[in-house]
């Protein structure tokens, strides 16, 4: 059926296209995801009602300016060359716009089984890696060839019907122009006042909710939301109550406050003599527990670090704070519980924290970030270059002005054998660390080293010749090179003379998915960690629930040392210690103790769930009043204490 003469006919052509191309994506990823979803029949059916509603705003919102356009311009203007270009031009951009949108919704569900979120913001940020990356993992001109392809067939399909033509050729008298126009602003603005994208949220399975959700649609929501004020969207105690339940939470047999009220600053004592070692953190890149043998994986490719665990302390029941590389090391530097919103590492306010480096260097250690890319990506360069570390990163934007109160030294273009989006291989950012160990011993000083690899994330390439998995096909390929790297790197420094005092902690930055059926798959944050070479101290594991916080304190620990913290993170060995874990997404905050959990969402909301980890099931459950306490002392006073400096040194 051809389209009526109507000036508005192409916006109402395009507005039904994109619903139409919508219903297509959506159908796709349903299908895809349906395996996995475990929705009912009624659980689909609000899949499509809620994503329709959806749909129907993003169209508005693409349309709205192109309505404004259409009442103002005068007839004698409507069938001109300049409104023809002007229509066909904009048309295209559009609609080539919205199907490249969609590939790329195709790919970021098959990252992160999910419609645009944060991720997808940061990722628009940072242009040269995303491009680089997408570039390497997809033949780029092949897919821009296709895109193009794809929105001139359509556009094609478009006038063939008639639209433009019945559009230009159109007599439509200003009052009608006026009257459309109002209807247009009016449902927009009903759509931006009513809907949010937490309506699809209300669901308790997240591929129903997911799937419920449009790309464009959530994309702007994460853009407009990056951060989210704890104080004014969840749940909140009163302040004094809940420093002193932190305060209760934190107190240990060795531990005394060194201040009153809202803090946790306190000074931690050891009578043993210290045991001062070299200190190397390897934070491996999306390294699920699950890719280990110990865990249970029957493909065998990770040999090197099962032997290791074996021979070093393994923490079986350790889980990471968040999904992505910046929330992981937020806890591994500054050992505090996740706040809603972006990591640590990527806000405003961010220098002069109470970190790791701080103690090591108080100690008199050296401390330095290694990173196989450009540290200016997500913001690393100037977080760890103003919280005590020195940088060895790949420099690649030579004109931008971190302002680092630390060093910062480029890995050569002569010490790459290998490099894709996201920096040099593995191997290659072992031998800058290696080399920096040599000098500092050589100059008599103590190191303590973060070691951030990025083999592991996708497009998953790596030198050839290496292990029997090709380069570039599959996450197996590259856990099993990240592998084989850490076997080089332990090779290579075992005759060094610093290795004998050197403790080398290997640890998973977060899990390399997190989608899952439940609103958090708490599964989906286990990750390995092993203590290798601890001075003094026997093979080991340690089976107690524990998080990424929990690292330095114990560690230092096993040491002896004394020191002042402001950390959140325990001893999970003292008598006191009570298991707990801390995960989260941008916006849910979960809080975990053996068998339940408390999930605190905005709105000031929280819901108690009973879960089995064997099952990796999770049910409701009545709210337990103390899991609920423990959870919002964390999160208020954490949230608290950066907000109000007190996380500052």
């Amino acid at each position: 059926m051809k389209s009526a003469k109507n000036r508005y006919a192409v916006l109402f052509g395009f507005a039904g296209l994109f619903v139409v191309l919508s219903f297509l994506v959506r159908t796709a990823l349903l299908i895809w995801a349906f395996p996995q979803a475990g929705l009912p029949f009624t659980g689909i059916l609000s899949v499509y009602a809620k994503g329709f509603v959806y749909d129907v705003g993003v169209a508005l919102f693409f349309t709205v300016a192109y309505g404004l356009y259409l009442l103002l311009l005068p007839q004698r203007l409507n069938n001109t060359v300049f409104n023809r270009v002007f229509t066909f031009t904009g048309f295209f951009l559009a609609l080539m716009i919205v199907i490249f949108s969609f590939f790329a919704e195709f790919t970021f569900w098959g990252e992160y089984a999910g419609r645009f979120d944060f991720i997808a913001v940061d990722y628009l940020i940072y242009t040269y890696e995303v491009i680089s990356n997408i570039n390497q993992s997809y033949p780029l001109p092949l897919l821009i060839g296709g895109v193009i392809l794809g929105t001139a067939l359509l556009t094609w399909l478009c006038a063939r019907r008639g639209i433009f033509r019945n559009s230009f050729q159109s007599r439509t008298p200003f009052a009608k122009r006026l009257v459309i126009f109002i209807l247009l602003l009016g449902a927009t603005a009903a759509h931006a006042f009513l809907i949010s994208n937490d309506w699809a949220d209300k669901s308790k399975n997240r591929y129903q909710q997911e799937l419920s959700k449009a790309g464009v649609y959530s994309f702007i929501s994460a853009y407009l939301n990056n951060e989210l004020a704890y104080d004014k969207y969840y749940l909140q105690e009163d302040e004094h109550k809940a420093f002193a339940t932190m305060r209760r939470l934190l107190q240990s047999s060795d531990a005394e406050y060194l201040e009153n009220g809202q803090s946790i600053y306190r000074n931690i004592i050891d009578t043993t003599a210290a045991v001062k070692p070299n200190i190397i953190m390897v934070t491996i890149e999306s390294f699920s527990a699950d890719f280990m043998t110990r865990f249970g994986n029957k493909e065998h490719i990770t040999p090197v670090l099962d032997s290791i665990a074996q021979n070093g302390i393994l923490f079986t029941n350790m889980y990471a704070t968040g999904t992505r590389t910046v929330r992981g090391m937020e806890a591994l530097t500054l050992a505090v519980p996740p706040t809603p919103g972006q990591s640590i590492v990527r806000r405003h306010n961010n220098e002069n924290l109470f970190s790791a480096a701080t103690i090591f260097r108080k100690s008199g250690y050296e401390a330095t970030f290694f990173y196989g890319g450009d540290g200016y990506f997500d913001n690393m360069n100037k977080f760890f270059g103003n919280n005590g570390y020195d940088i060895t990163d790949r420099l690649r934007h030579r004109l931008v002005d971190d302002k680092l109160a630390g060093k910062r030294t480029n890995i050569p273009d002569s010490a790459v054998q290998f490099e894709n989006a996201w920096g040099v291989c593995d191997e290659d950012i072992y031998k800058a660390a290696i080399k920096s160990a040599d000098e500092k011993f050589a100059a008599g000083k103590p190191f303590y080293d973060f070691i951030m690899t990025t083999s592991n994330h996708r497009p998953f390439t790596y030198p050839g010749g290496k292990i029997d998995i090709p380069s570039g096909t599959s996450r197996e390929g590259a856990v099993k090179y990240t592998d084989y790297a850490i076997g080089r790197f332990l090779k290579a420094i075992q005759d060094k003379p610093w290795y004998k005092n050197t403790v080398i902690i290997f640890v998973a930055d977060h899990c390399a998915s997190s989608a899952g059926k439940n609103e958090i798959e708490v599964s989906k944050y286990h990750i390995p960690c092993i203590f290798f070479n601890v001075p003094d101290t026997p093979p080991q594991e340690i089976p107690v629930m524990c998080s990424q916080i929990d690292i330095y304190p114990t560690l230092l620990k096993m040491l002896h040392w004394s020191y002042h913290t402001n950390f959140y993170g325990k001893n999970v060995l003292d008598s006191s210690y009570q298991p707990r874990a801390m995960v989260s997404t941008y916006q849910k905050l979960a809080y975990l103790e053996p068998g339940k959990m408390v999930i605190l969402s905005p709105q000031q909301k929280a819901q108690c769930f009973t879960w089995d980890p064997a099952k990796s099931e999770e049910q409701p459950a009545p709210m337990d009043s103390a899991l609920l306490s423990h959870s919002v002392a964390n999160y208020q006073t954490a949230y608290s204490l950066f907000k109000n400096n007190g996380m500052k040194k």
